[in-house]
């Protein structure tokens, strides 16, 4: 008895498998299919450059396979039909396909290759064709896109230049007569003077002299202030005036002048006074030493309030400097330094050997930041004006032309050939071939490009759509 009961338990799930077995046939039989015809080769493509082609099976330089490109792949889209994908390519390595949709190791999705997707969508541009990614893929490619936009851009031009005095601030002392250091109140090299500061004391038998022609003209002009006669008065305060100017052009200071007048004494040595603010930067003289006016350089003091730098530019880049227009300055040493100025020379000639041209800049310099003999770095912006700006990382340049990938909404993107204007800091002027408000790829562009020239080679049958790069 329970020998027939365990053999009626152990018929229930061999008739499960039965009825398992019956339903499968069932259901698979209908959706069975003849096997496949055939896929016709027509051509095998360089992996990495899907221009290079071959009628039979090769290798590239790496040793990587050639990849077959089959007829049906090569089909072009025709009406308006719904688009028929010819394969699912994985993301990250063009040369892996599969006839379904599947996914890469990281979980991507493979990108649907459709038929006639070789056609660019708006402008062509030979060899290229549009490209559409999916979310996923843009998110894992990290594709970045960025409005065109209209705003004013200007080039910069740089150069090295050297610091140097500016040479109006610059000032000779001498002495407008013969005489001897008595003493010198600015003794040393590089030691700052402010103007009206005393200088130097100096003895002269001309200037002694000259003030006791002073006082005896005041004592005659006194004598002649009694007369009746105007033209005798009038005589006596000339002979004062004429004493009194001759003082001051051979240098003494009014309040020196003064003090005479009030003790109707000379002095003996006059102290001459500084006639400009600076530094010292050459000093040819010592306490006792004579000097007269033919001497050349007593002190040399030089104002560094405002400098120049003189740098140089390259023959092709003289048309853009003009007088007047602004320019940055750093230091290699301190970049947190920067000083604004101006164009204020451009050297008329060029020089033969280095083939540049000179130009120099004045600067502000408050807090003496420039030096005279150090070297700066000075930025000049030219060419500025308004126009189509975009990123300089969305121009992929082949040398033969500039290609930039606009974003046509939904994951596809076309590729088009623009002519460019101004570069600099970084942006590009677009003078054709993008407008202003549309969205252009600036970064992971150049995995558009593998992909755009691969979908343009499958779509031109052997390399047909190749062109140009």
């Amino acid at each position: 008895m329970q020998s027939s009961r365990s053999l009626r338990w152990m018929a229930v799930p061999a008739a499960l498998v039965v009825v398992l077995v019956l339903l499968v046939t069932a259901c698979g039989g209908g959706a069975q299919t003849s096997a496949p015809p055939e896929r016709k080769v027509l051509f095998y493509r360089n992996p990495m450059n899907p221009k290079i082609t071959s009628p039979v099976p090769a290798k590239d330089e790496m040793g990587m396979d050639y990849v077959p490109v089959y007829a049906d792949e090569a089909a072009p889209q025709s009406g308006t039909e719904s688009r028929k994908v010819l394969f699912y390519r994985n993301p990250m390595n063009p040369n892996v396909t599969s006839p379904v949709p599947a996914k890469d190791e990281m979980g991507m999705d493979y990108v649907p290759v459709y038929a006639g997707e070789g056609a660019a969508q708006g402008p062509g541009v030979p060899g290229l064709a549009a490209v559409q990614v999916s979310p996923e893929g843009l998110r894992l490619a990290g594709v970045q896109v960025a409005p065109a936009v209209r705003e004013r851009l200007a080039r910069t031009i740089r150069t090295v230049g050297t610091v140097i005095a500016d040479e109006t601030r610059i000032r000779h002392f001498h002495t407008r007569v013969t005489g001897w250091v008595e003493k010198l109140f600015v003794n040393f090299t590089g030691q700052y003077v402010r103007e009206g500061q005393p200088v130097l004391s100096l003895y002269s038998p001309q200037l002694l002299a000259s003030q006791e022609e002073y006082l005896q003209a005041r004592a005659t002009a006194a004598r002649f202030a009694s007369s009746d006669l105007p033209e005798v008065r009038k005589g006596g305060e000339d002979l004062v005036a004429a004493a009194r100017r001759r003082l001051q052009l051979l240098d003494v200071p009014d309040d020196l002048i003064a003090e005479i007048e009030r003790t109707g004494k000379s002095r003996r040595d006059i102290t001459l006074m500084a006639h400009g603010s600076g530094y010292v930067t050459a000093k040819g003289i010592y306490e006792g030493q004579q000097v007269d006016p033919s001497m050349m350089d007593l002190f040399t003091i030089t104002d560094l309030s405002t400098v120049w730098v003189e740098g140089e530019f390259y023959e092709y880049e003289a048309r853009a400097v003009h007088l007047g227009e602004d320019a940055v300055v750093t230091l290699p040493y301190d970049p947190g330094t920067r000083l604004t100025g101006r164009v204020r020379y451009i050297d008329p000639t060029l020089n033969p050997q280095s083939r540049t041209l000179r130009v120099r800049f004045a600067f502000a310099n408050p807090s003496l930041a420039l030096k005279p003999g150090m070297f700066a770095n000075v930025e000049l912006a030219v060419d500025g004006h308004d126009g189509v700006v975009i990123p300089d990382s969305a121009v992929i340049d082949t040398g033969l032309r500039k290609i930039v990938f606009v974003s046509l909404g939904g994951g596809r993107f076309a590729p088009r050939e623009v002519t460019l204007g101004v570069r600099g800091n970084g942006k590009a002027e677009v003078l054709a071939g993008v407008a202003a408000g549309e969205q252009v790829v600036v970064r992971a562009n150049f995995l558009l490009d593998s992909e755009s020239q691969l979908r343009a080679a499958i779509a031109g049958v052997g390399g047909a759509a190749g062109g140009p790069r």
